[in-house]
């Protein structure tokens, strides 16, 4: 599977934002939620997760996160308020009908993903990929300093590694700016993320040279049997390493159930 794959389906979520989604495959299904500024293609068809899924027997449920990808794009940060991405993959199991599902995300989705299980009963697992000990609130990016730079006209007046490398791949990938910035700009729930309380089987998964996101370690030591692994890339690059999608390939396969609604 290559480029973008035509035509995508869409359906109206929760507050009428219109969410574009890849349906592919057909078995035991997986939804996978992607991260910042990239998009269904960028995170899991070109790096061949989707393809490796498919071909393990999975139906892949890929959607694009509001703002990003073919999916509305608003840019009022309220629109981005109160887990509304959560909110958003629950309104898609809705949609497609599912009655159990695993999950899996990486970075920006796979914050979205610790959310969305502490509350959904149809997850039955869950793979926490490009995070690390700062999903637990031991790190944090400097949100306005890359809603800044998002908005910047002058790429070279950026300071800030971080928010320039955001700025690169953002540019890089086509994606509108404006939204992207409203994302990093909106409230952000009251509450930290609940690891401790996520009690599904877990795995996380970093880039060796990935020193964004904290330790997948620490991570995994405050989620209760989670386990930890690292494969070769930073933040951008590790979704690449074959080993990225073999880990998530192997821990799927190591879940035992069946879909109800097969």
């Amino acid at each position: 599977m290559t480029g973008r794959p035509d035509p995508l389906r869409h359906f109206d979520s929760f507050d009428g934002t219109r969410i574009a989604y890849l349906d592919a495959g057909s078995g035991r299904p997986v939804v996978l939620l992607h991260g910042f500024a990239a998009d269904h293609v960028a995170n899991w068809v070109q790096p061949g997760v989707v393809d490796a899924l498919v071909a393990a027997g999975h139906r892949v449920i890929a959607p694009d996160a509001r703002g990003h990808g073919a999916s509305a794009k608003p840019t009022d940060p309220q629109r981005y308020a109160d887990d509304a991405m959560a909110r958003d993959a629950r309104a898609l199991l809705d949609h497609t009908g599912l009655d159990a599902v695993d999950v899996v995300g990486y970075s920006m989705g796979a914050l979205v993903s610790a959310r969305l299980v502490l509350v959904e009963p149809r997850a039955r697992s869950v793979v926490l990929g490009g995070i690390g000990a700062g999903l637990a609130g031991e790190r944090r990016l400097e949100r306005a300093g890359i809603a800044n730079a998002l908005l910047a006209e002058d790429p070279a007046s950026i300071a800030n590694p971080v928010a320039r490398a955001f700025r690169a791949f953002a540019d890089r990938t086509g994606a509108d700016r404006r939204a992207l910035a409203a994302i990093q700009q909106a409230p952000r729930p009251p509450e930290p993320t609940r690891v401790e309380a996520i009690d599904l089987p877990t795995l996380v998964v970093a880039g060796d040279r990935d020193v964004l996101v904290g330790s997948p370690h620490a991570l995994a030591d405050r989620i209760p049997g989670a386990t930890a692994r690292v494969v070769s890339g930073d933040h951008l690059t590790a979704v690449f390493d074959p080993a990225f999608r073999a880990v998530i390939v192997e821990f799927l396969a190591a879940q035992r159930w069946t879909d109800p609604s097969a």
